[in-house]
């Protein structure tokens, strides 16, 4: 391991409610889950199915707010403490951080399902309301379900919440200022969806790492992250367009980076990664924290994808 740092935290991103808009945080505890409340909560349709922006784009409207202490290490919410969605049109939804919850079945998100804990009447109908469609919202259920992540890449049986890949996802300021010195467009972070967001690295350096510490906190990388539809929306309007779709088919397709490699027709931008949970205190990633990289690969055509 190199004693300088390859780069430095920049941003940090939770989404508590998954395909709803982020929250940009100071600092955020880190969970074998991810990120404390991110993907906590899944939007789903009148059969369980959970709902992405690939599907409803104007989820990207939903604001979502929580108490900035609940970021903090071993925080636990009371009575008072509450998430606030806001959407275009609605009046905020209040909804208590700990209450008692109905037990909502035949839940399903991609290949898992299970059961969950029903926020209510109330939330339902505003997000019936909202999308003019029957819907409501679950809260996953972390002490009776058990949601893995995909063993092709990760060997270890790694859990997840409603997050599509793995518990953690890393992208560079440089590998977005290449992104947008080609598009027609300018896109921003947001599209990408991060959790941790850096710079200081050469463009798409963070692919190529396979063991890094954020900080004292050591994480193995999983995969590269290819990309679907979800980027094409722009987070501020909920509009579906083209970029940055079309550019990452000219500089960042599997064919390119991987020519002797499956998946030619994939896009990809940002890596996934997994938290290695060690025996000290202080779990919290911040703002500033510098990344030492242990090990990489040479070439995007040997990283994991």
């Amino acid at each position: 391991m190199s004693s300088e740092s390859a780069a430095k935290v920049t941003s940090i991103f939770v989404y508590p409610v998954k395909s709803c808009r982020g929250i940009s945080v100071s600092h955020a505890a880190l969970s074998p889950y991810g990120f404390r409340w991110d993907r906590n909560w899944l939007v789903v349709n009148e059969r369980g199915r959970g709902y992405t922006q690939r599907v409803e784009p104007r989820l990207a409207l939903v604001e979502v707010e929580m108490p900035t202490e609940a970021f903090d290490e071993g925080w636990e919410p009371t009575k008072d403490s509450f998430i606030v969605l806001k959407a275009p049109g609605m009046q905020p939804l209040k909804i208590s951080l700990c209450k008692e919850h109905e037990v909502a079945d035949g839940v399903s998100l991609w290949d898992w399902s299970g059961s969950a804990w029903h926020e209510g009447p109330e939330a339902a109908k505003w997000f019936s309301d909202y999308l003019g469609k029957t819907s409501a919202l679950i809260r996953f259920d972390i002490e009776s379900q058990a949601r893995l992540a995909d063993p092709e890449y990760y060997h270890n049986k790694q859990k997840v919440l409603f997050t599509d890949g793995y518990q953690y996802l890393i992208a560079s300021q440089g590998s977005l200022d290449v992104v947008n010195q080609h598009a027609s467009e300018p896109i921003p972070i947001n599209r990408f969806r991060a959790n941790i967001f850096v710079e200081g690295c050469e463009p798409f350096d963070e692919d190529l790492w396979t063991k890094i510490k954020i900080g004292k906190h050591s994480f193995q990388s999983v995969r590269l992250c290819y990309r679907c539809k979800i980027p094409q929306v722009n987070q501020d309007t909920g509009e579906v367009g083209e970029e940055p779709a079309q550019t990452l088919r000219k500089i960042r397709s599997g064919k390119l980076l991987r020519p002797q490699g499956t998946h030619a027709q994939r896009v990809y931008f940002g890596q996934f990664l997994t938290w290695i949970q060690e025996d000290h205190s202080g779990n919290v990633i911040k703002l500033g924290d510098p990344i030492y990289v242990f090990d990489k690969v040479n070439h995007f055509s040997e990283a994991i994808a």
